[in-house]
């Protein structure tokens, strides 16, 4: 009997018998070899890791008039600030300022910005701060004193309770290696001394980039905070201004194509310094920030297209934060400006941006860039505008501005306080309860500064000129209308009173208004 092969066996002649034992074994053998050939062919393998979500937050120039309200968000794309620029003080370069314009305390009282920091954190949002910038000194560049500097960049993060820090290098900052080095140096030591008390604190660093990444001094600033033990959040590109004509008609592509060159830089040096980062990681630590509109490249405009596919882009690959210069600016110019200028503003983006925010689009689908800080701690509750609590008083004692009256009259700028609050004046007012809601904004007289802060003590008071009014006289007897002044500060009356001092409180309300000079 000669014996057939497993294929011969399948296929015999008729009336021959087949095994279903054998048939079976002939099945899962070729079953098996099947699949041995695709398993060899095709591997099974593991698919990449999902990206990391991307952050967003919008730089906002603190100095740059009209001032911006950073304070009152309008919507969840608002509510995540980085506040520029803290620079080197011109009279003093170890001591820090903003904009070369106002030391600390000075736009503490000039630009409120406490009281307005402590207002955005008390809604959820949260701020960060920037040092540098193109137009003045960086502190590191013009303080020499290592721990001088190291004193100053701490006196910004303990006074706004900072928990992340953005480094803004370009301009001659760049090209100062000793600079790098001490702001390297002071960075790490903040850094360590955040930890030992069981703190964070993120630091990004913000570098100018062409469509091939880092310039070299660029790479340098890097390097020189990685050196120094730096834990570097991320390096922000300033994906803006590239000066070449294809930038020029494909603004979202020159974006992405910087970025993919930042991102390989900072891998590397990353790898260099002895910290080999994962792909998704790498990623993460990398940023991007177009300069919205018209750039100070002529012929370089920033859509609301381009912003569309940037935010696509940094999910994609889960960059690590979307910024945009700057907030002041993302809005259609209004006259008597024209609506499309390339005239770079301030105050506006120089196109029409039909109605759209680039921070709505930038932060789409994204997560807060900068983790909060706790908001300062007040002696006194927060009202919500239209609650039924108890009712809130206020104390002239600790109040930095007059207490609003309703039949007071206040001029734009004046500021108020009500409901322990700090309000100003948008324009001419008299009657209205800034903690009314109003349909819109726009309706709205008043705009909320910010909470009275521990601390606190009344302001002085607007003066005139002296022989402006009578000065009062407590033995006569005055009507409804009738003013006077008392060291100098204008009053008006309400009703009749007679022996009522202006300037003293009285129960039930005062008789006595205070009238603004040039009212």
């Amino acid at each position: 009997m000669t014996e057939t092969s497993p294929s011969a066996a399948v296929t015999t002649r008729p009336g021959t018998r087949i095994s279903p034992v054998r048939l079976g074994v002939v099945v899962l053998a070729a079953v098996l070899t099947v699949g041995g050939l695709v398993a060899v062919a095709r591997p099974i393998v593991s698919p990449p890791p999902p990206p990391d979500p991307t952050g967003f937050a919008a730089y906002v120039d603190v100095t740059a008039t009209p001032s911006y309200p950073f304070e009152t968000p309008d919507s969840r794309a608002d509510q995540n600030v980085i506040l520029s620029f803290i620079v080197a003080s011109p009279t003093d370069a170890c001591s820090p300022s903003w904009g070369g314009y106002y030391g600390l305390d000075q736009a503490a009282s000039a630009l409120e910005l406490d009281r307005r920091i402590a207002q955005l954190r008390s809604v959820g949002g949260s701020a960060s701060v920037s040092f540098g910038g193109q137009a003045n000194t960086e502190l590191a560049t013009g303080c020499t004193d290592q721990g001088a500097l190291t004193d100053a960049y701490r006196q910004v993060i303990d006074r706004y309770e900072l928990t992340s820090v953005d480094l803004d290098i370009e301009g001659s900052d760049l090209a100062d290696p000793a600079g790098a080095t001490r702001r390297a140096r002071s960075m790490a030591a903040l850094q360590s001394e955040a930890r030992e008390a069981g703190r964070t604190l993120d630091i990004w660093l913000t570098l100018p980039v062409t469509t091939s990444g880092l310039t070299p001094e660029g790479q340098a600033q890097l390097t020189a905070m990685l050196a120094a033990g730096v834990d570097l959040t991320g390096v922000n590109g300033m994906t803006m201004d590239f000066g070449s004509a294809d930038a020029s008609s494909h603004m979202g592509r020159a974006v992405e194509d910087a970025t993919l060159a930042l991102q390989a830089q900072a891998f590397a040096a990353f790898k260099d310094a002895g910290r080999t980062l994962s792909t998704v990681d790498s990623w993460n630590r990398i940023g991007i920030t177009p300069m919205i509109g018209q750039n100070d490249v002529p012929g370089e405009v920033f859509t609301i297209e381009d912003a569309q596919q940037v935010n696509r882009f940094a999910r994609e690959h889960g960059v690590g934060r979307i910024s945009l210069w700057s907030a002041n600016r993302d809005s259609t110019c209004q006259r008597p400006l024209p609506t499309v200028t390339t005239v770079v503003q301030d105050n506006c983006s120089g196109i029409d941006q039909a109605g759209m925010s680039f921070a709505s689009v930038l932060a789409d689908d994204t997560v807060p860039a900068i983790p909060a800080a706790p908001a300062p701690p007040t002696t006194t509750p927060q009202p919500v505008a239209g609650n039924d609590g108890p009712e809130i008083v206020d104390d002239p004692a600790t109040s930095p501005y007059p207490i609003w009256d309703a039949l007071g009259t206040y001029p734009a700028g004046s500021k108020v306080v009500w409901k322990h609050n700090v309000y100003q004046a948008k324009w001419w007012s008299s009657g209205a309860d800034p903690t009314i809601p109003y349909a819109s904004e726009y309706d709205n007289p008043w705009l909320l500064l910010g909470p009275v802060m521990p601390g606190d003590t009344p302001a002085p008071l607007p003066t005139v000129p002296a022989g402006t009014y009578p000065d009062w006289n407590p033995a006569k007897a005055y009507v409804a209308g009738q003013r006077v002044q008392l060291d100098g500060v204008a009053y008006e009356a309400k009703w009749w009173s007679q022996d009522q001092r202006p300037s003293q409180p009285v129960a039930g309300g005062s008789p006595w208004v205070l009238v603004y000079p040039g009212q």
